[in-house]
């Protein structure tokens, strides 16, 4: 089931002071997003992540284009109680406490009193925010506390949707691997994630499909292994070999990428085919083999290598 889909949505932005003009955000996006995923917006700095996720919670308006979530137009704001929200920069009341805050937001869901005690207390444990500062004003809070508070309120709602703006912003690599735990928590639930981010190793861990965005146009998208499949072209192997020298070895294998590794010499060839020239080279040269396995594209080659959508 599509619980979020998008068509052609675009943004245009005014800039300039007398002389006005248009600058296009988001270009003619379409997208759709099946329920129980985790879904990766992936992008640069400026690509339209922000853009589109501002679009989908209304907090601007598109020029062209629409988009529905959970079977309802995004016009519809009674969706919202539904679905979750982390923007990249959360801005919270000061003065209030991480528990008052949550105790706040699921008012604003109609929570009786018991359940907002309750869910505020289970969410801060559920981010791991140490339970001596539950109780501490925000304004006293890092940018990585005032995180996992972030993420808190978008689940105080047990939301069917969760969207995350760069949640990873502010973390330590221990809070980092928290809250990818917690993500993939979410899945397991049987909620839907919609994830930006430009931290492409989270994106790789966590993440059943990725789009990637290019100057506010749509690039790619598709599952990772799909996508990876269709840009390496042939199956490239790499070959790890020790007891000879990188000099040696090339009078062998002339036309080959040789270099040397602290592990040993790494040969990549473009296809297991030639592998067997690779060992006849070695034998010659006095080496030998230690491993032999695929090379898989990164995440970081195929967004680098990704062109921007015409």
């Amino acid at each position: 089931m599509k619980v979020i889909e998008i068509k052609n949505l675009t943004k245009d932005y005014e800039v300039g002071f007398w002389r006005k003009r248009k600058v296009r955000a988001l270009d003619d996006l379409s997208l759709s997003i099946d329920r129980g995923q985790i879904f990766g917006f992936l992008g640069a700095n400026g690509a339209g992540k922000t853009t589109t996720l501002k679009l989908l919670m209304r907090l601007i308006f598109p020029t062209n284009g629409a988009a529905q979530i959970l079977g309802r137009d995004i016009q519809d704001v009674s969706m919202h109680e539904r679905i979750g929200y982390l923007p990249e920069n959360p801005y919270f009341y000061d003065y209030l406490t991480a528990r008052e805050f949550l105790d706040y937001c699921a008012q604003i869901f109609g929570l009786p009193a018991t359940e907002r005690k309750k869910r505020a207390a289970d969410l801060l444990a559920r981010v791991k925010l140490d339970e001596r500062r539950w109780d501490t004003q925000l304004r006293k809070f890092s940018k990585g506390m005032l995180q996992r508070v972030g993420l808190a309120q978008s689940l105080i709602n047990d939301p069917e949707i969760v969207f995350l703006d760069e949640p990873m912003s502010g973390l330590d690599p221990v809070g980092r691997r928290e809250v990818r735990d917690l993500i993939a928590a979410l899945r397991d639930e049987g909620k839907t994630v919609f994830m930006c981010s430009h931290i492409l190793s989270d994106i790789e861990v966590l993440c059943d499909r990725v789009a990637i965005l290019k100057r506010g146009r749509l690039a790619q998208v598709g599952y990772l292994d799909e996508l990876r499949r269709k840009t390496e072209g042939p199956n490239r192997m790499e070959v790890m070999a020790t007891g000879t020298d990188a000099r040696k070895l090339s009078r062998h294998l002339p036309k080959t990428e040789i270099a040397p590794t602290p592990r040993g010499l790494r040969i990549e060839v473009a296809s297991e085919d030639q592998i067997d020239e690779v060992l006849a080279a070695l034998r010659k040269a006095g080496g030998k083999i230690v491993s032999v396995q695929p090379v898989t594209q990164s995440l970081e080659e195929l967004f680098i290598d990704t062109p921007k959508a015409n």
